[in-house]
């Protein structure tokens, strides 16, 4: 009789250690969900200045900033409307006296001009 209560004590003990467990993580936050909010919340703590110092210089730049883009606007639309394929271009270049220029990349030869085969037929390699 001993033994069988010994057993089954033992059985409850080992049935009753996960559903405690599961209970307080359900209750309180897991240990990784702790560690995140902790990251975070360094995270922003270390970021405040820099954002304090962004919020600024927006504060500042912003009304010439939308001026200009209200002049220059209309006119970057019309010049993007115009090129098809802004790849094909190379970077822009300003001059000495102050202009600058963007050129065209030099087109590939098309894979037809590639694959044609001398009028001899012999092939340097």
């Amino acid at each position: 009789m001993k033994r069988f209560l010994h057993v089954s004590a033992a059985c409850l003990l080992c049935l009753s250690a996960p559903v405690a467990a599961q209970e307080s993580e359900e209750n309180g936050k897991g240990l990784m969900e702790k560690g995140a909010e902790l990251f975070w919340e360094g995270l922003r703590k270390e970021m405040a200045p820099a954002l304090e110092d962004l919020e600024g210089l927006a504060a500042e730049i912003g009304p010439s900033m939308r001026e200009f883009l209200s002049e220059m606007g209309p006119a970057l639309a019309a010049i993007a409307a115009e090129v098809e394929d802004w790849s094909s271009y190379e970077l822009p270049e300003i001059l000495p006296n102050g202009d600058i220029i963007i050129r065209k990349k030099p087109e590939a030869p098309s894979p037809e001009e590639k694959d044609e085969v001398p009028e001899n037929g012999v092939t340097d390699l």
